[in-house]
């Protein structure tokens, strides 16, 4: 067995006027509870340290920047690696990022028990729209706020096995599992802020619980991997978050999951040698794949005719 404790550590609503050390307050809180526990790894949801500022049109670059961490550790987040180091314990935590360049990124970290930085991941898929939407009942400004990441979906060797990251919406695009399992993924560690009300498309809303458990269970499921999926929960700031915090098993299983909306620590112990069983027979993929058949998943971005995917797919024209 190579058995790893992860600890989920889902928050509730953060004010848009909390400061950093009261966020820094709770994190280190749900750390001790995750240690007592006997994790080995604690993971925070998506922009952990602010509360989900893309659903406000910001016009005041220097309003705008008090949302973003341009070193890290930095003196307002040197606590939470402090704890980590004193208990022993690993975590990922995802925050708004701001580098020397100028760049803006919706980024998560991994960290080793030592405090050692394993991993970086820049979120990807981003949602929502870059322009002023007033007409909205909260806005979704993550494309005008962030760029998409630029450090791929990579893996990371600690805590006894392979890790990945993802953000948020990533969970919802089968590739972003994909690239990783291709990579010999164990764990991914996914954090994210989802409202219950979608403005474009309110018949959504009934089923986001549903399918937010579905996307994370099929992408475990079919990557043979664990995946640890951490939000933001409750009413923050009048927006009603989903919550949805658990962990699934490469089974596809849920193995825990919250029961509310506030802060809320679960855990689970995930024996990585789990993944062996499906990575090596029902998704076998240097047995039962065959790349040269998808050729369309890289060759547009968007939906095509069936004649233009026949000149991307030269296989889609065949006549015998």
């Amino acid at each position: 067995m190579r058995n790893v404790t992860v600890a989920a550590a889902q928050m509730g609503p953060v004010n848009r006027s909390d400061s950093r050390s009261v966020v820094m307050d709770r994190l280190i809180a749900m750390m001790e509870t995750a240690s007592r526990r006997g994790a080995d790894l604690v993971v925070y949801p998506e922009l952990a340290l602010t509360t989900f500022f893309p659903r406000w049109f910001i016009e005041d670059d220097v309003e705008l920047d008090a949302f973003y961490e341009r070193e890290m550790p930095g003196p307002d987040t040197a606590p939470l690696f402090d704890k980590a180091k004193q208990l022993g314990i690993g975590f990922n935590v995802g925050f708004a990022e701001l580098t020397p360049k100028g760049e803006r990124f919706n980024t998560s970290i991994l960290v080793g028990p030592d405090g050692t930085l394993l991993g970086k991941y820049r979120k990807i898929h981003l949602p929502g729209h870059p322009e002023h939407e007033p007409w909205r009942a909260f806005q979704h400004l993550e494309k005008r706020y962030f760029q998409p990441g630029n450090l791929g979906f990579r893996v990371f060797d600690g805590f006894g096995g392979r890790i990945g990251m993802c953000i948020c919406n990533d969970r919802r695009w089968p590739e972003t599992y994909r690239v990783m399992g291709l990579q010999g993924v164990e764990m991914v560690l996914l954090g994210f802020n989802t409202p219950i009300h979608n403005p474009p498309a309110p018949e959504h809303d009934r089923l986001s619980w549903h399918h937010n458990t579905l996307v994370m269970q099929s992408g475990a499921y079919q990557n043979a991997c664990f995946v640890v999926g951490v939000s933001k929960a409750g009413m923050e700031e009048g927006v009603h978050h989903m919550g949805g915090t658990q962990i699934i098993a490469p089974t596809g299983e849920t193995i825990a999951v919250v029961t509310g909306e506030g802060d809320e620590v679960i855990t689970a112990d995930c024996d990585l040698d789990l993944c062996r069983s499906y990575r090596e027979s029902v998704f076998a993929f240097e047995r039962h794949r065959e790349p040269d058949s998808y050729k369309l998943i890289t060759g547009t971005k968007g939906c095509v005719t069936p004649g233009e995917a026949k000149r991307i797919d030269s296989a889609l024209a065949r006549e015998d």
